[in-house]
């Protein structure tokens, strides 16, 4: 291995110009840096989000409770423009100290209710409409658990390989290979798991399989990263069955539309606020 080695300083300065695709709005500081209000729609539950993994859980989480019949459950999605640093805005930062996507605010409550982190808006959902999360202990405490193993494992899988395998200015063969190494392990994990079960948790569907396919079943169809053939995803057959039957149900279909601004304009729905919206969607381009 040939790459020169760096030499960390004894203490740390922030280089505003270091390279990569989000090197624009990558900050090591937290707060609002625009005064910008966020919009609010006519559903009691508004969501401020952009068709990334992250983001898709919540859209599919959503579409799978209306497809259920819980009329409660209808939302307004408002699309953030994170490429532009929408998540900085003052009205963002009030509802995700955080300024990552998604976030959602529940106006059914007495005081509305903040939820961010995706993992947390799943199982906030979950509890309110009584769906997707088992009641049972022991089946519950698996359910949970694979939900916060996608949580846990997630970042090594975008932060890590994505990262470095894709929006890296620079091709490292350490980093490409470490987190290579990782996000196969992980592939193998869930391959294992579905060798014996329908969905995650067995044979029922749950807020465990909505957070883990956005991620895993994306990456499986190439969709995410586009590093199917270089992970070899075709060998992990047990984990493509469960990736193509999770990719066939409507809701998720839906919900992998909202809020999406790549690819073919006839998957993107920019914003959705109704649910005839899938039908009348705007092709108004990103501006």
């Amino acid at each position: 291995m040939s790459q020169d080695t760096y030499n960390p300083p004894k203490v740390w300065k922030w280089d505003a110009t270091s390279g990569g695709k989000w090197a624009s709005i990558n900050r090591p500081i937290s707060g609002a840096t625009s005064q910008e209000k966020l919009p609010v729609g006519k559903h009691p539950l508004q969501l401020y989000s952009l068709a990334t993994p992250n983001g898709v859980k919540v859209t599919v989480m959503l579409e799978e409770l209306l497809a259920l019949g819980h009329s409660g459950a209808e939302y307004d999605a408002h699309l953030i423009r994170i490429a532009e640093g929408q998540q900085f805005s003052s009205g963002f930062v009030e509802v995700n100290p955080n300024s990552k996507i998604p976030a959602l605010m529940d106006h059914s409550t007495d005081t509305p209710t903040r939820v961010f982190e995706s993992g947390a808006i799943l199982m906030y959902l979950a509890e309110k409409f009584n769906e997707f999360l088992p009641t049972e202990p022991a089946a519950r405490a698996e359910c949970l658990s694979w939900l916060f193993w996608q949580m846990g494992s997630a970042p090594y899988l975008g932060g890590g390989f994505g990262h470095f395998y894709v929006y890296a200015p620079e091709k490292f063969e350490y980093a490409i290979d470490r987190f290579t190494m990782e996000a196969k392990r992980q592939l193998d994990v869930l391959d294992k798991r579905l060798a014996d079960n329908r969905f995650i948790c067995g044979d029922d569907y749950t807020i465990a399989d909505i957070a883990i396919w956005p991620w895993y079943g994306q990456v499986v169809l190439g969709n995410v990263y586009d590093a199917a053939e270089f992970l070899q995803t075709h060998e992990y057959t047990h984990l493509m069955r469960w990736t193509k039957e999770i990719e066939s149900r409507e809701a998720v279909k839906r919900g992998c539309m909202v809020n999406k601004t790549s690819g073919p304009e006839s998957g993107q729905l920019h914003e959705r606020h109704d649910a005839s919206d899938f039908d009348n969607k705007t092709q108004d381009k990103i501006g």
